[in-house]
């Protein structure tokens, strides 16, 4: 492989497709990359979760809206969709909104849409595939009552991979979060080339799944380019980034693409897993 194998890839034109689970993380883990790319060649960015849903809400959810702000998660959303277009239309790439609902206001087959008044008040946790965010959301074990849902991921990744030479960016999952791994899983399941990128910015504090890196061989290859117009790019998430970055600080570190290829010896093992 080349030494800079993504630099080559968008130096030939080849389309990059960037999976992102929700209206920032596309931006979040790769928006030097994409910032390099744009203008160089064709990049799209396609968001799988980004709705919400009426009340009543789980006490995480509650929580969530809270810290954004925002009692009122359909009017949140209808903010962050229109930050992700202003966005990336700026970024000059395009985008796509897929609407599958965010994990945290996801509720199980028969209290969705409309039919709320089968949703206690008092206590909503028991309709909602994932009721709490620590217990439920970070642990990265799709439910059950979400197959539906992944369903769903890998039929528009079956079409978002066409023409055959599109580059696919996915999640790796650092972190743990359900809506990251149901993404990764998806792209994984596809048998498709995919180069995923480390999640930003739980890698700041979390470590890679390793059972996942050593499955599929993958090694590490570090983007260092247009770093300060990413984080230009992130401050235009207005309702997300002060609880991402508490202090206004947006750490400027380089982002990280897992790769599978068969010659380690020419890059870095992936560092920090266990």
């Amino acid at each position: 492989m080349a030494a800079d194998p993504l630099n080559t890839a968008i130096d030939a034109g080849t389309p990059l497709v960037v999976l992102s689970p929700h209206l920032d993380d596309a931006v979040l883990s790769c928006g030097g990359l994409m910032s390099h790319a744009a203008g160089r060649t064709h990049v799209r960015v396609v968001t799988f979760f980004t709705e919400a849903g009426a009340p009543p809400y789980t006490l995480s959810g509650r929580r969530y809206l809270r810290q954004a702000g925002q009692p009122d998660a359909e009017r949140l959303y209808r903010d962050r969709r229109a930050e992700d277009r202003e966005v990336l239309e700026r970024l000059g790439v395009d985008w796509r909104h897929l609407g599958l609902s965010d994990c945290l206001f996801r509720r199980k087959h028969g209290a969705s849409g409309g039919r709320t008044r089968w949703v206690p008040r008092l206590l909503p946790e028991p309709w909602y595939v994932y009721p709490t965010y620590r217990l439920h959301v970070s642990t990265g074990r799709i439910s059950r009552h979400d197959t539906d849902t992944l369903g769903h991921v890998r039929a528009s990744l079956e079409q978002l991979a066409s023409p055959p030479q599109t580059l696919l960016l996915a999640p790796s999952g650092v972190g743990g979060h359900v809506d990251h791994v149901l993404v990764r899983t998806a792209a994984e399941l596809s048998g498709r080339p995919v180069v995923y990128y480390s999640d930003f910015p739980y890698n700041q504090q979390h470590r890679p799944d390793l059972d996942f890196v050593q499955r599929n061989a993958l090694v590490e290859v570090e983007w260092s380019r247009q770093l300060a117009t990413k984080v230009e790019l992130v401050r235009g998430y207005r309702s997300q980034a002060d609880a991402l970055f508490p202090g206004g600080v947006i750490p400027v570190v380089p982002e990280v693409y897992l790769l599978a290829d068969g010659d380690r010896a020419s890059h870095s093992p992936v560092r920090g897993a266990r």
